[in-house]
């Protein structure tokens, strides 16, 4: 199976805010995916740019090595690299409407 945006994008909604009960995709925490390809053969790097909801985010390192984890565990990864990133901040609006519907904002 060739790895894609997509693909890299539906593996990492398993990784769940534990503060907030909603997966990083939802919130808008993901920035960037760029899949490029490995120096093997059917192999492909994933770089990853995310953010958290604020500078000091107690869970960032637990959702950055569960991001790591999960796109590591996918057929045809060689390497993944997740870069956290503030510019631009995070802000409620990045969210999709089910997140917005799950933590009841309007």
């Amino acid at each position: 199976m060739a790895i894609s945006e997509d693909s890299v994008r539906e593996e990492i909604r398993k990784v769940i805010d534990p503060e907030l009960f909603v997966n990083i995709v939802d919130l808008g925490l993901v920035y960037v995916i760029d899949v490029q390809p490995a120096d093997e053969p059917d192999q492909s790097n994933v770089f990853i740019e995310m953010t958290m909801t604020s500078p000091a985010c107690p869970a960032g390192p637990q959702l950055i090595g569960q991001t790591k984890q999960f796109v590591s565990q996918m057929e045809g990864v060689k390497e993944v690299e997740v870069k956290i990133v503030m510019e631009p901040p995070w802000t409620p609006d990045r969210m999709t409407e089910d997140a917005r519907d799950q933590l009841g904002i309007f």
